[in-house]
């Protein structure tokens, strides 16, 4: 197996794991869930146990693989529209291998933090469930939220740096 098959079959067992974390921690939600939450982190919008679950877990896998794999798959053709900074220089025949691999890297790299992202919220939601009333911590979202965002400001940085200028 090639270095991408290796990566994408590591990505697809992450989003499994991520998606086992959501079922298995979900047991330990009420039949009826506090699922949005307003000023104060007071519970305001309910749904079903059952319902919770698939949803929480289609958003876990969907929106990771959606985001890494149609841009790999896209990537394997060599006519692809990429557009990046220099791209004339970044795109020749000598390096479209090794942009195109980092660009992979880079989806990878997104998905994963994404997933981390999805999964933590969950895990707020079940801690809120278990008091009563229920109620989302607030520092604590606030916190994910900022660390997501600063993940995205990194992510964002990296990519550019490595595409800004040819040496």
């Amino acid at each position: 197996m090639n270095q991408r098959g290796a990566s994408s079959v590591w990505f697809l067992l992450l989003v499994a794991a991520g998606a086992a974390f959501v079922w298995m921690t979900s047991q330990q939600l009420p039949p009826l869930v506090a699922s949005h939450f307003g000023r104060g982190g007071i519970a305001n919008g309910f749904i079903l146990h059952k319902h919770y679950v698939v949803f929480t877990v289609l958003i876990c896998v969907v929106l990771p693989l959606a985001i890494v794999f149609p841009i790999s798959f896209a990537l394997n053709n060599p006519k692809a529209v990429i557009n990046l900074p220099n791209r004339d220089y970044w795109l020749t025949p000598e390096r479209r291998a090794e942009t195109v691999a980092f660009i992979r890297t880079q989806m990878m790299r997104f998905g994963t933090g994404l997933l981390i992202f999805l999964c933590y919220v969950h895990w707020l939601v079940v801690k809120a469930n278990q008091q009563t009333p229920p109620r989302l911590g607030g520092a604590a979202f606030v916190s994910a939220v900022a660390v997501f965002f600063g993940f995205v400001v990194v992510w964002i940085a990296i990519h550019y740096t490595r595409f800004r200028k040819p040496p």
